[in-house]
């Protein structure tokens, strides 16, 4: 049977685990693939975990310098303002650093320059003087396959879920034997993916060496 979708996928988990007849077990294989599907947001790193956003900056709020992250951000790659001529990219802070520039200039309001993480939200400075457009870069979670089924990394790499949900189900179904067959098993699938890429990310033509100052 080709793993197509979820389904096809918790069919497939249940026929390498050879218990067709175990209710109980069939029942645990959602949380199987929900526990592979962390391991994932942490250790795979491909293109398709990139993804744009844009939002506006709320002027008319009583804190316009916060602004939400998307609700799948992991973490952030590039800030910048793409309602600004040159579309400037925001330099990372810390937050102590953010503070202590907006003591420096007395919090006066400006165009941002800066930016921090701060929880759920991102933290620009000087404290926007206009609603400006801010375009976000960031690593994303990789969509639920629960919710989202098929999403692109199941369709991408059957594989690997398999691997991950059998990896997971064999403390649950106390087959320490496995462990290893299924580990190397996922972790050749994970180091093929990374592998692709870094490929397809830094293989799209020849590198170019540029000299300080000079425009290319």
């Amino acid at each position: 049977m080709k793993i197509v979708d979820y389904a096809s996928l918790q069919v497939a988990v249940t026929e390498y685990l050879a218990r067709n007849q175990d209710t109980t077990l069939i029942a645990r294989i959602p949380t199987f693939i929900q526990l592979a599907e962390a391991k994932f947001n942490r250790q795979l790193f491909v293109r398709q975990m990139e993804q744009r956003s844009t939002a506006l900056v709320d002027s008319a709020s009583g804190a316009p310098e916060f602004i939400s992250l998307p609700g799948d951000f992991q973490s952030m790659r590039r800030v910048r303002l793409s309602s600004v001529t040159g579309r400037p990219c925001l330099e990372f802070k810390s937050g102590t650093q953010i503070d202590e520039y907006r003591f420096g200039i007395s919090d006066a309001a400006g165009q941002p320059r800066y930016f921090t993480v701060f929880g759920d939200e991102i933290e620009i400075a000087p404290t926007p003087d206009a609603a400006y457009t801010i375009e976000m870069v960031y690593r994303r979670n990789i969509p639920p396959l629960a919710v989202n089924d098929p999403n692109w990394l199941l369709l991408l790499a059957p594989d690997l879920y398999l691997y991950g949900a059998l990896l997971e189900s064999a403390p649950y179904i106390k087959e320490d034997g496995r462990i290893q067959t299924w580990g190397l098993g996922l972790t050749a699938a994970l180091n093929e993916l990374n592998n692709l890429g870094l490929t397809s990310t830094f293989n799209a033509g020849p590198m170019t060496v540029r000299v300080p100052g000079q425009i290319i």
